[in-house]
């Protein structure tokens, strides 16, 4: 009887993330880095639609490397009933073409705290994501100045 309570248990407990796994894509990764404030929120399929969208675990781990460069922390989410649920993370260095995989948020794998060769189909999404949001970022800069250019012109006038 103990065994099947702890059998009913253990699924209990894996059952969960087997749902999660079994919905495929993540709804969302947040990305800490160089040149963010802050952290962004990205939604691009490219980036979200799969497990192996940075690296392919599968492939096996590689020896760290000396210097991988400036990366990013990235906190892949889904969405649960209205609720974020944070899946994993992994540090990803687009420059030089490394991923380390922190791993699980809630659990261990055995990929966790291993050096990975980066998915190159990665960096182009990556890169356009940040470009798009250093341009937002300049955006109310410049209706600023122009809001001060013409309070200038209107203060001169009088």
């Amino acid at each position: 009887m103990k065994t099947w309570l702890r059998l009913i248990f253990a699924l209990g407990v894996l059952f969960p993330t087997t749902i999660i796994f079994a919905k495929g894509n993540f709804d969302y990764i947040t990305v800490k880095g160089p040149g963010i404030t802050g952290e962004i929120t990205i939604t691009n399929p490219a980036l979200t639609k799969d497990f192996f969208a940075f690296a392919d675990f599968s492939k096996g781990s590689i020896e760290p490397p000396a210097d991988p460069g400036q990366g990013y922390q990235i906190l892949r989410v889904y969405v649960v009933d209205n609720k974020d649920q944070p899946f994993d993370q992994l540090h990803y260095y687009p420059y030089t073409g490394y991923v380390y995989y922190d791993g699980l948020l809630n659990g261990s794998s055995d990929y966790d705290g291993k050096w990975y060769i980066a998915n190159p189909s990665a960096e182009e999404p990556f890169r356009a994501a940040l470009a798009q949001r250093a341009q937002l970022t300049w955006i109310p800069l410049i209706v600023l100045v122009f809001l001060l250019m013409g309070f200038y012109i209107a203060y001169r006038k009088t």
